[in-house]
C-alpha cells in the first residue's frame, strides 16, 4: 500500500487522519526524527524543558475498570483506597515541588467524576497552589459543565483527561466509561476556557494502526491539546495489563516524533514510564520534540525517574528547565 505524508516539515492541517498519522510512523526513522526536530524548533527552544509535578491527592478506590490502572477498587494490586489530602498537605508537597524546579504542580484524584463537597476542597488546593506561584492543574475524572466553570473560577489552568488510546481499541481497555465521555468531559473544559491536558498510553497491546490512530484524535480535536502526554504503560500486578509486553524504545520514539509534527504547538511530555528508560532513549524522545516531564520519584501510584537523575541527565544532554 503506498503511504502518503505531509510534503512540508510543519503541514496546516486542522484534520489528521489515521492514514496520514501511520504515514509518519512509517517514515525511515532518521527523516521521521528530522521532520520532528525541524518543527520542533519552528515553535520551540529546543534545549528548554517544561517540568510538572503530579500528586495523588486522593488515592485508590475508584470505580472504574481500565485496564492499566492499579487505583481501580476491582482490582487486587496492593493500592489501598484513601481520603482526600488535607488542604495544608497538599500546599507543602507543591513549596516542595516549586523549590525543585517544577513550573506547574498537577493534582490527581482517583474518581469517576467529583462530588460537590470534594470539589469545594480542591478549589481551595487550586488557589493556594496558585498563590505559591506555580500553575495549576486537575485529573478528577468526568465533569460537568458547571463543574468545569467551578474549576475555572478557582483559578485552574490545565485539565487533565486522557483519551489514553484509538476509538477503536478503547473498549479492549475501558468499559465503565464511553470514548464520548471522554470527549465530552474535554468539550466542557474548553467551553470554561481552561488549558486541556490529553495525551494516552501506549504498550497496552495495541497495533500501531492504534497508536496512529490515538494521535489522528488528538491532532483533528476542534482545538489540539495544549499538552500532551504520552505514557508507556508501567504494568501493575493485578491489573489485566500486569502481562503486556513493553513498547519497543524506538517505537515509542516515534509516537512522540508523529505527536510533535501533529501538534507542533503543544507541549509534548514525557510521562509514566521514564523510570524504565535508558537515558539514549529519552535523549531520543527530547530529540523527537518531547518538551516536558514529570518531575518527582512518584506518578500518582508508580514509580518515576528519581530528581537526582533527571538533574544529572539535563546536565548531559545541555537540557535547562523552563522558569
Amino acid at each position: 500500500m503506498e503511504i502518503t505524508v505531509p510534503e512540508s516539515h510543519i503541514a496546516a492541517k486542522s484534520r489528521w487522519s489515521r492514514e496520514d498519522v501511520a504515514g509518519l510512523l512509517a517514515l525511515p526513522f532518521p527523516e521521521l526524527l528530522f521532520r520532528a526536530q525541524s518543527v520542533h524548533r519552528e515553535q520551540f527552544d529546543p534545549t528548554r524543558i517544561q517540568i510538572s509535578t503530579l500528586l495523588s491527592i486522593k488515592t485508590g478506590g475508584c470505580p472504574e475498570d481500565c485496564g492499566y490502572c492499579p487505583q481501580a477498587a476491582g482490582y487486587e494490586t496492593g493500592t489501598k483506597a484513601g481520603k482526600l489530602m488535607a488542604i495544608e498537605a497538599v500546599l507543602a508537597q507543591a513549596r516542595a515541588a516549586k523549590e525543585k524546579g517544577a513550573a506547574r504542580f498537577c493534582m490527581g484524584a482517583a474518581w469517576r467524576s467529583p462530588k460537590e463537597h470534594d470539589l469545594d476542597a480542591v478549589c481551595g488546593m487550586i488557589e493556594g497552589v496558585k498563590a505559591l506561584g506555580l500553575e495549576t492543574c486537575v485529573t478528577l475524572g468526568m465533569l460537568s459543565g458547571p463543574q468545569t466553570a467551578r474549576l475555572k473560577a478557582a483559578g485552574l489552568d490545565y485539565y487533565n483527561h486522557n483519551l489514553d488510546t484509538s476509538p477503536e481499541y478503547y473498549g479492549k481497555v475501558i468499559t465503565t466509561r464511553t470514548y464520548q465521555d471522554r470527549l465530552d468531559t474535554l468539550s466542557h473544559v474548553r467551553d470554561a476556557g481552561i488549558n486541556v491536558c490529553c495525551g494516552g498510553i501506549v504498550g497496552m497491546g495495541e497495533d500501531e494502526s492504534d497508536r496512529a490512530g490515538l494521535i489522528a484524535t488528538l491532532a483533528s480535536l476542534p482545538e489540539p491539546p495544549e499538552s500532551v502526554p504520552i505514557n508507556a504503560l508501567v504494568a501493575v500486578e493485578g491489573t489485566p495489563l500486569a502481562n503486556a509486553a513493553p513498547i519497543d524504545a524506538i517505537d515509542f520514539v516515534r509516537v512522540i516524533a508523529a505527536a510533535r509534527i501533529t501538534m507542533p504547538r503543544s507541549y509534548i511530555r514525557l510521562s509514566a514510564g521514564r523510570e524504565a528508560m535508558s537515558d539514549e532513549a529519552q535523549a531520543l524522545c527530547f530529540l523527537a520534540g518531547a518538551n516536558s516531564i514529570f518531575h518527582g520519584e512518584k506518578l500518582l501510584t508508580t514509580k518515576n525517574a528519581t530528581v537526582n537523575h533527571d538533574e544529572a541527565l539535563f546536565a548531559k544532554l545541555g537540557l535547562q528547565a523552563e522558569s
